[in-house]
């Protein structure tokens, strides 16, 4: 059994002076009950927490770990930008620099604009979107999920064919009107909308691997079509690799499955753990955002230097050495496969998506393509199993519809640690 003392004497502090004691919701460990694990360091593979457990991580600050924990050639580059100041609030060498790397590991930016996170990324490519366009509406997929921005905040409704309802409280009629959804992976339900909305979609967002629901991968052809309309009606094609970018492929999932995006939105991974995020695209559709344009975005502490040291310090090392992904396939093949293969043995069968180092063990035998068919796991036995998992050392996405990231820090031996661990918590979590 766990010593958590610590982290629970944390947690009780923290409710009485944080909403729900946690400062982003799904780190409050409501999904799978308990109390969230306050960590203190980490290095390579490995988390140790408050009390002084160490577990194997799976999350990897739910992916910019790509490396594992506190890299040397991130750490150092940030050594060296550290003496000549944290914040300028004017341009430096190195936006220039981080711009052109970007553009040459995703051809489809001409240009990138730094912002602050991935939040931020999205909403801004909305708004450049709407400005290039003249259009209000925007088309997104249930569960795909793009920030904490309002439009983004907006369940299906009744229908996709009818407008959204907020999924949030706080987020107005007004803005849920605008934002059209359908369900992901349902190609006919994108032309209805399109098609009952004639001119008025501005752009249509998505996560071309979704990481949101659990790993969802985009079924054959569907992301070539939706590039098919888009540019049949003028609508701009979004991709929001914030999770994907720079982790599937050097290029991202648009490289892997061979489609150009009109904008992309980054964040995480490209500040190699510091706050960043960036959009970008089309140079005309670029050219509206001010000051070369009217649609207007800004941030004090966009571009920041540490953010920015740190950022292309990983992007650098990624591009320079991209036998990475090769390793990140290989290991994480074996994550996936060996947990289908346990489940199999076990006589559960449950479903295991992955793509490049991104996978997902979903509590449901069937086939898991969109969000109804992710809602349709054990929600409690997958909370079962993160607890054992957990006592075992390995930690998990505390939630079931959340994917799980794989760094380059993961070795044989943690592969089989995880594995052994799987088989005894699918074991205790089902009472077999």
């Amino acid at each position: 059994m766990l010593n958590l003392t610590t982290s629970a004497a944390l947690f009780e502090r923290a409710k009485t002076l944080i909403p729900g004691g946690v400062n982003s919701p799904v780190r409050a460990f409501r999904s799978v009950g308990g109390s969230p694990v306050f960590m203190q360091s980490a290095h390579g593979a490995w988390l140790t927490d408050v009390d002084g457990n160490r577990y194997v991580d799976f999350i990897n600050s739910w992916g910019p770990m790509i490396l594992g924990h506190a890299p040397a050639v991130v750490l150092d580059a940030v050594k060296e930008a550290l003496p000549h100041s944290l914040s300028f609030g004017a341009p430096t060498n190195r936006e220039v620099e981080m711009a052109e790397l970007i553009r040459r590991m995703v051809p489809s930016i001409e240009k990138v604009r730094l912002v602050n996170s991935g939040t931020e990324a999205c909403m801004s490519a909305i708004r450049a979107a709407r400005g290039y366009t003249g259009r209000s509406k925007i088309i997104k997929f249930e569960g795909c999920y793009h920030g904490h921005g309002d439009a983004f905040l907006i369940a299906a409704g009744s229908g996709a064919l009818t407008a959204g309802e907020p999924d949030s409280a706080g987020v107005t009629r007004g803005v849920a009107q605008d934002t059209l959804t359908a369900p992901y992976n349902d190609l006919p339900a994108v032309q209805a909308l399109i098609d009952a909305n004639p001119s008025e979609v501005a752009a249509l967002i998505l996560e071309p691997v979704v990481g949101n629901m659990g790993l969802v991968a985009p079924a054959e052809g569907f992301l070539q079509a939706l590039r098919a309309l888009c540019t049949e009606h003028g609508i701009v094609l979004i991709f929001d690799e914030v999770m994907t970018g720079f982790r599937l492929a050097q290029g991202g999932a648009q490289e892997l499955y061979g489609i150009k995006p009109d904008m992309t939105t980054l964040g995480k991974i490209i500040g190699g753990g510091l706050p960043v995020g960036a959009y970008g695209g089309r140079e005309d559709i670029m050219n509206c955002v001010a000051p070369a344009g009217k649609v207007y975005q800004a941030g004090t502490l966009s571009g920041n230097p540490m953010a920015t040291a740190a950022g292309m310090a990983q992007l650098r090392y990624l591009h320079e050495h991209p036998e990475l992904y090769t390793a990140l396939e290989a290991s994480s093949a074996r994550l996936a496969d060996g947990t289908r293969q346990i489940a199999a043995e076990l006589g559960l069968n449950y479903t295991v998506n992955r793509v490049g180092s991104m996978f997902s063990l979903f509590f449901t035998s069937e086939p898991v393509t969109n969000l109804d068919d992710a809602k349709k796991c054990d929600t409690a036995a997958f909370g079962r199993y993160f607890h054992a998992m957990l006592e075992r050392g390995i930690y998990l996405a505390p939630s079931q519809f959340e994917a799980l990231f794989v760094s380059t820090a993961i070795t044989d031996e943690l592969v089989e640690m995880y594995l052994k661990a799987c088989r005894e918590s699918l074991i205790e979590a089902h009472g077999l």
